[in-house]
C-alpha cells in the first residue's frame, strides 16, 4: 500500500488551485480522466456510477477543472451514446460515489426517488467519516437549523437552534437532520457512519464539530471545537480561529506519519446510494483506508439497507 502521504498528495493534486499546487503540480486532464475511467463502479442502461477522487469539483470556477467540464470526454472514452449528466454527486472536498445518467427522465425519476425516500423516514444517502474525537453517544441523530453568515471575506454555516418558524418559511434557515453511528474508535479517532436526511451545503461537517468530533481534514469548521484540560467544547462560529489549516496534536500527527506543514485530504466519504431497485457502493480512497490502518480502525461495512 502506498504510504498516506503519497495518496494525500495525489488526492491534493486532483483539483487545481493554490491548494492543490502548494502540494505539487496539479495533474492535467488525461490523468484525471484515467483515474475516472479507473472509478466506474456501475455501468448499466443509462446509468454510470464513479468513484470520484478528493479535491476535484463536480462544477467548479472558469477555468477550473472539473468533472462536468470532462463528461464529455468521459462519454467518448467510455462510447456512450449519449451526453452525461450528474443525478448525485458528493461537494468538492469529499469522495465518493458520483451517480451519472444518459437520460434526463431518468435523471429526474431519481431525484424524485431520493426526495420520496427523504420524506418517508429512510436514509438513501450514507457517508463515513474520519473524526477527531469520539461521540459521546454510539449513535444519535443531531437535528439543527442551519443558514449561511458572512465572516470576514468568506461565508460560513452556522447553526440556530432552535430555528423560528417564520425565518424557516422565508428559507433563511433550513432545519437539518443527520444519523450517526459510531463503527469505531481508537486513539481519541473515530470512524462514524453519516446518513443525512436533509441536503444541505457542508451539513455534515457542521454537525460534525455539534458531536465535538470535526472530521479528519476539515479545514474550515473544525477550529470551532476547542480543548480545555484535553476536554472538548463548542466555540461560537465569531470566536473560532480563522485558520486554514486544521491543527491536530503532537501525538496523532506522529501516527499519521505527517509533517508539520503536511495538509490532509477531507476524510468524508459517500459510500453508498440506495436506489430503487439497486445499492451501489464504492470503496474509500487509499487516503483514507490507509489513516484507518494506521490509527487502527475499523474499515467501513457496507449499512444495512
Amino acid at each position: 500500500m502506498a504510504s498516506c502521504g503519497g495518496a494525500a498528495r495525489v488526492a491534493a493534486r486532483v483539483g487545481q488551485g493554490a491548494r492543490s499546487a502548494r502540494k505539487g503540480r496539479p495533474l492535467g486532464p488525461e490523468a484525471v480522466l484515467g483515474l475516472l475511467e479507473a472509478s466506474v463502479v456501475y455501468r448499466e442502461g443509462a446509468l454510470l456510477a464513479l468513484n470520484k477522487p478528493t479535491d476535484l469539483p463536480v462544477l467548479g470556477h472558469p477555468g477550473e477543472l472539473s468533472l462536468t467540464a470532462l463528461l464529455p470526454a468521459l462519454r467518448r472514452r467510455l462510447g456512450l451514446p449519449a451526453e452525461l449528466h450528474v443525478v448525485k454527486a458528493p461537494a468538492r472536498e469529499c469522495s465518493g460515489l458520483v451517480l451519472l445518467s444518459t437520460c434526463h427522465r431518468v435523471t429526474e425519476q431519481l431525484q424524485h426517488s431520493f426526495t420520496a425516500a427523504r420524506r418517508r423516514g429512510q436514509f438513501p444517502v450514507t457517508y463515513s467519516a474520519v473524526t477527531v474525537g469520539v461521540p459521546a453517544e454510539a449513535e444519535g441523530e443531531i437535528r439543527v437549523g442551519l443558514c449561511w453568515q458572512q465572516k470576514g471575506d468568506t461565508a460560513v454555516v452556522v447553526a440556530v437552534p432552535p430555528p423560528g418558524h417564520r425565518s424557516v418559511t422565508r428559507r433563511e434557515v433550513k432545519s437539518t437532520l443527520t444519523r450517526y453511528r459510531l463503527l469505531g474508535a481508537a486513539g481519541g479517532c473515530a470512524l462514524l457512519q453519516l446518513q443525512p436526511r436533509t441536503a444541505f451545503p457542508e451539513q455534515l461537517q457542521v454537525h460534525l464539530t455539534l458531536l465535538l468530533c470535526p472530521a479528519l481534514g476539515d479545514h474550515k469548521y473544525a477550529s470551532r471545537v476547542g480543548t480545555v484540560l484535553g476536554e472538548p467544547f463548542l466555540l461560537p462560529p465569531q470566536e473560532a480561529p480563522t485558520s486554514r489549516t486544521q491543527v491536530l496534536d503532537a501525538e496523532l500527527m506522529s501516527r499519521l506519519q505527517l509533517s508539520p506543514h503536511h495538509r490532509l485530504p477531507l476524510h468524508l466519504h459517500l459510500q453508498q446510494l440506495v436506489l430503487p431497485h439497486k445499492v451501489l457502493s464504492a470503496p474509500p480512497p487509499p487516503h483514507f483506508l490507509c489513516t484507518l490502518r494506521l490509527l487502527g480502525l475499523p474499515s467501513p461495512p457496507l449499512p444495512p439497507h
